[in-house]
């Protein structure tokens, strides 16, 4: 391999003959040209100047030539695949022919640009497997995607000539990845292990016998739990019966009745939701705000055979047949089937008489198990007292669990129902006496602070552990109801960036939530605190800020549940020992239905400063509520000034101040002067941009949570400047508050919660 004396990169034989070159019209590369190995494994042709200077993993946008824009089956982070509508299908990586033969072989990989885009193999016949439409964060057709290895990909928004471009970027830089074309049409991903010295797989695809692309036929649906593994959807039948039967699925099925347009009734069809599939291939993106709206687009369409709506990608029709659909036990979207107005009604027929049998049996049985459990009571008393008083128990007594729970959790509160009912999560159930040993007797030595709930104790479990113990104060304004709900819904949850519940206690009158301990304390404690705000630099503010918008998306879109915070505030923000975000409190929050985009309450809580105009004018609240508590946040941790309380002579507060910075172009003056000169400009200064999209008065501006993470993680997304905020009252003093005359408010320590009359 050599550098030819017109610049271009060359590969020789034995007799000087050219095998390869890079091809590079000479007029526009400089004779003193120099190739360069980057450590992202990216082979870079410099000018020599530049190749002096430019370190292995810098910049190479000057290259004159690179291999990362010749890929062949091998697809590393750092590259850019390129979607473009106009070029047809992307056929960016290529099989080997062999396991040992590198000439093109009979597979390829690359991004469908059909929107939305999705990853596909194709093979000599055709598709082989596809990963389901991108979202803004993941594949859907890839539930376990969600994986820190696989959670890394971007599309980086349209450049000049109309293309994006997927990249790959893993969340730990230190570790070394790739994705591989096989040479019999598998994809994997590797990762390297320093200690053995080999790559080991993390997942491949296809790698179940329903990844298989259109395994079962149109109109069908293939299920790895089910026996045999498809099954034809929901009105429909086999077309060829007897194939069917014998495991021959490829004919797929077809309607049982037609279609009421198509028959020119005068009845409605309706549709039928399929829950936690891998969607349709074919769709077509259409414009549509809503569920209902992409629903009556269906409607409209006679050949709209489903339809389905996802916040990331929008509404999507299927005019097509139905094909390549999978049913996943985790993950998935949800599909809206359409049928014939008589095929719905004989489903909900059947559907009333199960839910009949159903109650009557689960009635039957839970009354045999209330007499059981009535009848030994004594018993299990008895054996529960004896074997405490014989054995040495951990503090954490789980064979009595179960007693105790139905002892512990009786009050008039109801709580005892509420508890058994998030069983199925790694939830403990602890009794009092192991709290109070472990945070000594609720001491003052132990007590971490004080927040609206009640006070915080420090803990240590028998075996060691480290916890954090909630415990109820009677006079909290926030009380059984809210204890509730924060059980309920942590119980549930699982991400890096939320705080991890470990279990609950109620004993009378007390009621305590037992977290994971979080050295770091919370976040307030860092970046308004004069003494400790210079251990935060920028780069880890930065990461904070993310995983604070990662863990809002989780809760707004990618949980089982949709949840709404309504207390996003810097005391909720706990951090680990490595300064890793966690969100807390979920006393406040509240749940949406799959199809409910607002809401209102007469009785405000939150806090001041952090709250939303139409939450705390209205009572109005939605996803945009949250975004607006992180916009102040976000502003919050890059001045190290508190919103609430800032007042200039010009400026009632820290929004608009930032915001006039901003338009003066003096954004740097806002930043803390402890990362001023070690932050990057650009950076920074699109991180107050954002901000300030977050906290625009109206809910319909503010960009949700996806579109957040993109424009903070986009280094070419063009941003739009944020309107002049003008509810400053909901910051300002409280002359200025225009809320109701019949309001009451109640502070502590920083938590402010308001409780306003409906009007």
């Amino acid at each position: 391999m050599t550098v030819s004396n017109d610049g271009n990169l060359m590969v020789l034989d034995g007799n000087n003959g050219t095998v390869w070159s890079s091809s590079i019209n000479s007029s526009s590369v400089p004779t003193n040209s120099t190739a360069v190995l980057m450590d992202t494994g990216n082979l870079v042709l410099l000018a020599s100047a530049e190749a002096d200077s430019a370190s292995a993993g810098g910049d190479v946008s000057n290259s004159n030539w690179q291999s990362f824009d010749h890929p062949t089956d091998t697809y590393l982070p750092g590259m850019r695949v390129r979607v473009n509508s106009t070029d047809g299908e992307n056929r960016a990586f290529r099989s080997w022919k062999s396991s040992d033969d590198p000439s093109p072989g009979n597979f390829s990989m690359g991004v469908d640009p059909r929107l939305p885009p999705q990853i596909v193999i194709w093979g000599q016949s055709g598709r082989e497997w596809r990963s389901g439409h991108w979202n803004g964060q993941i594949f859907t057709g890839v539930p376990n995607m969600t994986r820190s290895y696989l959670f890394g990909f971007r599309l980086w928004s349209i450049q000049a000539d109309g293309s994006r471009y997927f990249t790959y970027t893993p969340l730990n830089s230190s570790n070394l990845l790739m994705f591989r074309i096989l040479w019999n049409g598998t994809e994997e991903q590797l990762l390297w292990d320093g200690t053995s010295n080999a790559w080991t797989m993390l997942q491949e695809q296809p790698a179940k016998e329903c990844d298989l692309y259109n395994k079962c036929g149109d109109f069908a649906i293939c299920n790895e739990m089910d026996s045999p593994k498809c099954s034809c959807m929901e009105g429909f039948s086999p077309k060829s019966p007897d194939q069917w039967n014998r495991g021959n699925w490829s004919a797929g099925c077809a309607r049982k009745t037609q279609l009421q347009c198509q028959d020119n009734s005068s009845r409605m069809d309706g549709f039928l939701k399929l829950d936690g599939v891998k969607l349709p291939d074919f769709a077509d993106s259409v414009s549509a705000i809503i569920g209902d709206e992409c629903e009556a687009k269906c409607l409209e369409n006679c050949s709209c055979n489903a339809f389905a709506f996802d916040v990331g990608i929008g509404c999507m029709l299927w005019t097509e047949n139905l094909i390549d659909v999978q049913q996943f036990d985790k993950g998935g979207l949800t599909l809206q089937i359409r049928l014939a107005n008589s095929e719905l009604r004989t489903k909900s027929k059947i559907s009333k008489l199960f839910i009949i049998i159903t109650v009557l049996v689960g009635a039957f049985v839970l009354g045999v198990l209330v007499w059981l459990l009535w009848r030994f009571k004594d018993n299990l008393k008895g054996f529960s007292i004896f074997y405490r008083k014989n054995k040495k128990l951990p503090l954490l007594d789980n064979f009595v669990k179960n007693e105790e729970l139905s002892a512990e959790l009786s009050g008039p509160d109801g709580l005892a129902r509420d508890a058994k009912q998030v069983g199925g999560a790694d939830i403990t159930v602890f009794n009092f006496s192991s709290i109070e040993a472990a945070t000594n007797f609720f001491s003052e030595e132990n007590k971490l602070g004080l927040g609206g709930f009640g006070p915080v104790y420090k803990g240590k479990l028998f075996g060691g552990q480290e916890i954090a113990v909630k415990r109820l104060s009677r006079k909290s304004s926030q009380g059984p109801d809210e204890f509730k709900n924060e059980v309920m819904l942590i119980a549930k949850l699982q991400h890096r960036n939320l705080v991890r519940l470990l279990g609950f206690c109620v004993q009378e009158e007390d009621k305590m939530l037992v977290y994971e301990y979080m050295p770091n304390k919370s976040l307030d404690s860092f970046i308004f605190n004069p003494a400790k705000r210079a251990k935060l630099d920028w780069k880890k503010r930065f990461e904070i800020i993310e995983g604070i918008a990662r863990g809002l998306l989780y809760l707004h879109r990618d949980s089982r549940l949709r949840i709404i915070h309504r207390d996003l505030k810097a005391s909720n923000i706990l951090l680990d020992e490595e300064m890793n975000p966690k969100i807390s409190d979920f006393g406040m929050a509240r749940i949406f239905g799959t199809n409910e985009n607002e809401a209102s309450t007469n009785r405000v809580v939150g806090t001041y400063g952090y709250m939303s105009p139409e939450y705390a004018m209205e009572g109005l609240f939605s996803v945009k509520s949250d975004v607006y508590s992180f916009g102040v946040l976000l502003l919050e941790i890059v001045s190290g000034k508190k919103n609430l309380g800032f007042r200039t002579l010009e400026h009632p507060n820290l929004i608009v101040n930032a915001w006039h910075h901003l338009k003066e172009g003096k954004g740097m003056e806002l930043i803390d002067p402890c990362i001023r000169d070690t932050c990057s400009t650009d950076k920074v200064l699109r991180c107050i941009q954002v901000g300030l999209l977050c906290v625009q008065d109206s809910a319909v501006d503010r960009p949700a949570m996806p579109s957040v993470m993109l424009l903070l993680e986009s280094k070419t997304a063009d941003l739009p400047f944020p309107k002049l905020p003008r509810s400053t009252s909901i910051t300002g003093s409280m002359d200025t508050c225009s809320l109701s005359e019949s309001q009451e408010i109640e502070s502590l320590n920083g938590v402010t919660v308001s409780s306003v009359d409906g009007r």
